[in-house]
């Protein structure tokens, strides 16, 4: 479970020194800190329960969802994470492994993402189709549709089938949000596979 200081402190209040008891927990393991002013009491919990609690608002996003979703072939040691309106990235190396967040446009950071619920921790995942808007989002501007091609399913290895699988209509939708050259390709991109297999 997550604990603040200012929880541990006020639990601990009884103790003539809260402050000297929070670090002997900490030494001997009943509590893990996780970065300044945050501790958790489970040493062995998955670090995507944590992603929400470390730096917010976020959700966790780019190749950690891809991966989630199973839409590229890597394991990712990484929790990569979109937050909006922070301008720029944040990197948290911790007992629970490494955290990285990006800002993504504040008119997308709202949409394409799931609350999930797991051993009394909650942690906002992206859909398939937000994970990949947020990556284009981090990319330099491809300059054909050729490019875009090539740099989803060969340079982010994103697998093929499983991008035809995704929800064609919601990613539309979503690459209207951020207003990028990569997102308009996208959206094009999109249109030209649904149009193939309508006539196919």
């Amino acid at each position: 479970m997550v604990k603040t200081t200012a929880m541990l402190l006020q639990e601990l209040a009884d103790y003539a020194n809260p402050a000297a008891k929070i670090r002997r927990m900490a030494q001997n393991g009943q509590l893990v800190p996780i970065i300044k002013g945050l501790y958790e009491t489970d040493s062995t919990i998955p670090g995507h329960y944590l992603s929400g609690v470390i730096y917010g608002p976020s959700y966790l996003s780019f190749e950690f969802a891809l991966s989630w979703h199973d839409m590229i072939p890597e394991a990712v040691y990484t929790f990569t994470s979109a937050t909006c309106g922070k301008g720029r990235k944040k990197h948290y190396d911790t007992a629970f492994g490494t955290f990285l967040y990006r800002d993504v446009p504040i008119t997308a950071f709202p949409y394409g993402t799931t609350l999930h619920e797991e051993n009394g921790y909650g942690f906002i995942l992206a859909s398939p189709e937000k994970a990949i808007c947020d990556l284009l989002y981090t990319r330099s501007p491809c300059g054909s549709r050729t490019e875009l091609r090539q740099l989803l399913f060969d340079d982010l290895r994103i697998d093929e089938n499983a991008f035809r699988d995704t929800n064609w209509d919601d990613m539309i939708e979503l690459a209207g949000l951020y207003h990028t050259t990569n997102h308009r390709l996208l959206i094009s991109m999109v249109k030209e596979m649904k149009r193939h297999e309508q006539h196919h």
